[in-house]
């Protein structure tokens, strides 16, 4: 109904809606900064009118909600990259860390190897000469302790990599642990109607840091959520979380078990996932071509050295510790056996002149002793593919990140605070506010004369 006590009160709706509307655009602006921080929207809509007759009288405005501004749909693109991108980063580390095992130095495998052999073409100088003889062994034992050195760092690496595997899986825990008490806390405030944005906010947060770990999938639903792996392993069930757990298997390392259940193979990315495939791929890979190489390379100079006769005038015998039939784990035993060097077996007719055997032990160097390669071909190739690895993995995560930068800019653009807009927007609720103060202050004024009016009368 039309009268100044209805129009204060319209007057006085409009002061409480523009002062929620300053009151979210302040949070805004103070938020501009908070990580995952979704801005507010007001949202004002006109009040229900009164009908009179044939007469309809507006009666303000509401201030309805505040609205979270989100978009669930580029959130889950988010995370799907956050994802890839935190295997690949993982991945890229590791091999990078890897690489340097395999960077030419003057100490790598393929120089010692080279070593080797141009101390044998010295020996078939002068035979006799005890001192080139000493040196070959000299460099012999350089050689094997370069594969020695190699395939220990790889193996305390791997070591590493487990021991992140268990660090990670505890993190997973934390975050799963803090999802499923927000869900609570979201679940209560929207039960009673209430705004639980500050809360969303912070489990976007949690959901975005545990993408980085672990391969995570996203199911909404009424006042609740749940989270599982790409495979379906429950994470996240609205207030309570499942944790993961690991075990040691027959390799000495951690597999990761969700409710008894072996998932190690079935996580695709996440840093979890990156660094169970290095650790159980691709140095277990580098190992076996390390080991496939020395014991290729000893028992081609075993057997040559077999074939000549020492400086005793005896049948040459093996110069570095035979491995075993398979050759798994020589690479990092290997060893000279011989300590004298009139041992080495340079004579092919068992006079001490002789040199013929010498050209028989530097053919090894040219001979296929690895995966049907020469020593310096075969080693050749690993260095390749790690260098492959790296490189390749580089670009895809290159390629990722721009994918998730466009992805969070998209974001921004919808959730992100712009202080520009929110300078313009607090200038208009406070005029609105202004306008409706000067309303609330002339009713007053009118109010006070009405009452007045018989007094002023008399």
């Amino acid at each position: 109904m039309s009268s100044l006590f209805g129009a204060l009160s319209i007057a006085t709706g409009a002061l409480g809606a523009e002062q929620g509307a300053m009151d979210a655009t302040t949070n805004n602006v103070a938020n501009a900064n908070t990580p995952g921080y979704s801005r507010l929207r007001p949202v004002l809509t006109e009040s229900d009118p009164v009908v009179e007759g044939s007469v309809t009288y507006g009666e303000g405005v509401t201030l309805q909600k505040l609205e979270s501004l989100r978009d669930p749909i580029l959130q889950l693109r988010i995370e799907d990259e956050t994802q890839q991108q935190g295997q690949l980063n993982t991945f890229v580390s590791a091999m990078q860390q890897a690489q340097v095992q395999f960077t030419s130095t003057s100490s790598d495998i393929a120089s010692q190897i080279s070593n080797f052999f141009s101390s044998l073409n010295q020996v078939s100088t002068d035979p006799t000469n005890l001192s080139l003889r000493q040196s070959v062994l000299t460099v012999a034992g350089n050689m094997a302790t370069v594969f020695n050195n190699t395939s220990d760092s790889l193996s305390q690496q791997q070591t590493n990599l487990d021991l992140s595997v268990t660090q990670t899986v505890q993190q997973v825990n934390t975050l799963t642990g803090q999802i499923a008490s927000l869900n609570t806390q979201i679940s209560q405030l929207q039960g009673t109607g209430q705004d639980a944005s500050a809360f969303e906010d912070q489990r976007d947060v949690a959901i975005g840091q545990l993408s980085s770990l672990i391969d995570v999938s996203t199911i909404n639903s009424d006042n609740s959520l749940t989270l599982t792996t790409s495979n379906g392993t429950a994470l996240v069930v609205g207030g309570q979380s499942f944790s993961l757990s690991t075990q040691t298997n027959a390799s000495g390392f951690q597999d990761v078990y969700a409710q008894g259940v072996d998932v190690t193979s079935k996580l695709t990315s996440g840093q979890l996932a990156g660094l169970i495939q290095v650790r159980d791929q691709t140095i277990p890979g580098l190992l076996s071509n390390l080991d496939t190489l020395a014991s290729g390379l000893a028992n081609a100079l075993n057997a040559a050295n077999a074939k000549g006769f020492d400086l005793n005038g005896n049948p040459g015998g093996n110069i570095f510790v035979p491995p075993s039939v398979s050759g798994q784990g020589y690479a990092a035993n290997m060893a000279v056996l011989i300590t004298d060097p009139s041992l080495i077996a340079a004579s092919s007719d068992g006079s001490q002149g002789s040199n013929g055997n010498v050209a028989v032990l530097a053919a090894v160097q040219n001979q296929a002793v690895a995966g049907g390669q020469t020593p310096t071909d075969y080693y050749s190739n690993i260095v390749a593919s790690v260098g492959n690895d790296v490189a390749n993995g580089t670009a895809e995560l290159s390629s990722t990140q721009l994918v998730l930068n466009q992805l969070q800019d998209q974001l921004g653009s919808i959730s992100g605070v712009s202080l520009d807009e929110e300078a313009s927007n607090m200038v208009q609720y406070q005029r609105a506010y202004d306008a409706a103060a000067n309303v609330v202050t002339t009713i007053n004024d009118m109010l006070f004369t009405v009452i007045n009016m018989s007094t002023l009368t008399t």
